[in-house]
């Protein structure tokens, strides 16, 4: 006898919107596929559903079905959107809103993608606006950091890996024992970038050590398998086999600013901002920090060099008045 299909949500989806459970079997699974089988990377998986979910709950108040769905109404959700949102974060909802009814359309739930004529407002950068460290601020957080336990060797090694090789806090936290490893004469990260891709980088000698350290208190030398950066159990000392997640690392590093008396916003992606700031302020080019960082194009890495910021406030302090 054969079984049917059994359609469940995913762990980190949100309740089925009614918009979509409505149309039916075929509906309901292909909205889930989209979210698994389409897209693979969980941060990505996130950022869609907390485009997409708002958009259909947004259309479910106002009466709309699936196959009601026009273009003039996501154009008035976006133009919603627009006087509540910034325009790159606009821009992205609309790709994940368009994304996903392209799926549906393939999947022949619905005819047509009643996003696809719609556009987005107008954004161009220049520069990013990812909050940097000075070279200062930066050595005063590290060193501020209480290294007498193996939590604080942990955090300390976790910033120093972002800062020397401009990585991605996710690519960093996702690292196993085993992705700190030597070739030759020097120790080299393996970094889990998007895509399932790995990216390898030589470790700066300065986190070189910071790691070294953390590895022997923390003694996971041979545990090559398991998490290199690891969660704590409780409010205590103890580390966990369970793998840190970005989240934890943004709230590590916002208490460690704060008790470095750091008033810059900082955030994760600070750290690879500030890396490659101070490695093109010291002579480097964009073109390696471009290899360095695993960026598609120099432009990207453009964004993250704030060297300029330096020459336009000498410059505005030129006015004498």
């Amino acid at each position: 006898m054969s079984r049917a299909l059994v359609v469940t949500a995913p762990d980190s989806a949100p309740a089925l919107p009614a918009i979509i459970t409505r149309e039916g079997r075929r509906a309901t699974k292909r909205f889930l596929e989209f979210f698994t089988a389409n897209i693979r990377n969980p941060n990505t998986r996130l950022s869609y559903m907390r485009a997409i979910v708002p958009f259909l709950a947004w259309c479910e108040e106002r009466g709309t079905s699936l196959h009601q769905i026009e273009p003039i109404a996501v154009a008035a959700y976006v133009e919603r959107l627009t006087q509540e949102r910034a325009p790159q974060t606009v821009k992205q909802h609309l790709a994940a809103i368009r994304m996903l009814l392209d799926w549906l359309v393939v999947g022949q739930v619905i005819p047509f993608n009643p996003a696809a004529s719609v556009r987005g407002p107008r954004y161009s950068i220049r520069k990013g606006k990812t909050p940097v460290l000075s070279a200062q601020e930066t050595r005063k957080l590290l060193d501020g950091i209480d290294t007498s336990h193996v939590v604080g060797l942990r955090d300390r090694a976790l910033i120093g890996a972002m800062v020397y090789s401009f990585a991605r806090v996710s690519a960093v936290v996702n690292m196993k024992v085993r992705d700190y490893y030597p070739q030759g004469k020097r120790y080299w990260l393996r970094l889990h970038e998007k895509g399932g891709k790995f990216h390898e980088v030589p470790t700066h000698h300065t986190a070189e050590q910071y790691l070294d350290e953390y590895i022997e208190a923390a003694g996971i030398a041979k545990e090559k398998d398991k998490p290199l950066f690891r969660t704590t159990r409780g409010k205590t000392r103890e580390l966990t086999p369970r793998s840190m997640s970005r989240f934890d690392a943004y709230k590590m590093i916002r208490r460690r600013a704060a008790d470095a008396g750091i008033s810059s916003e900082v955030a994760c992606h600070t750290f690879r901002a500030t890396g490659i700031t101070e490695y093109l302020r010291n002579g480097g080019t964009i073109e390696h920090a471009q290899a360095i960082a695993a960026h598609e194009s120099p432009r990207t890495t453009k964004l993250y060099d704030r060297t300029s910021d330096a020459i336009n406030l000498d410059e505005i302090e030129r006015i004498v008045i």
